[in-house]
């Protein structure tokens, strides 16, 4: 599952790259392809997706999900190994603001408080090998 997904992320990378969906919110907007999820008898394909220079990212999600069928049919010819072709569901891809999330609260003053002491001695064990090299 995780090899077809990875196909079909490249596929439909290059698929939205050529600007094939006509279309004003996706034609305004860089959609980069994260990660596709195929669904155990790989007929589903769940693309999740973060739209760059949008205004609306969910508009964007909307109107891919408008155009799936256009997609598959644009896809189906880099595909043509699979014995069927996925349907292809997009969602929204939050992780990058979960990882910036954690981000802010590992550098929260609390947090480097009650990391600042063992900081420092892992900085002082660094120092010391560096001196005995």
């Amino acid at each position: 599952m995780l090899r077809v997904g990875e196909q079909v992320r490249h596929a439909l990378s290059e698929t939205l790259q050529r600007g094939e969906i006509i279309d004003p919110l996706i034609e305004n907007a860089v959609v980069s392809v994260s990660e596709v999820r195929m669904s155990p008898d790989l007929k589903i394909a769940t693309a999740f997706v973060s739209p760059l220079g949008a205004g609306d990212a969910g508009a964007v999600v909307e109107a891919l999900n408008r155009h799936a069928k256009f997609v598959r049919g644009r896809v189906s010819g880099a595909l043509r190994q699979m014995k069927y072709m996925p349907e292809f569901r997009f969602r929204l891809d939050t992780s990058f603001d979960n990882f910036a999330r954690i981000n802010d609260l590992l550098k929260s003053p609390e947090v480097a408080r009650d990391l600042g002491p063992d900081a420092q001695i892992d900085g002082q064990n660094q120092d010391n090998d560096k001196d005995e090299k």
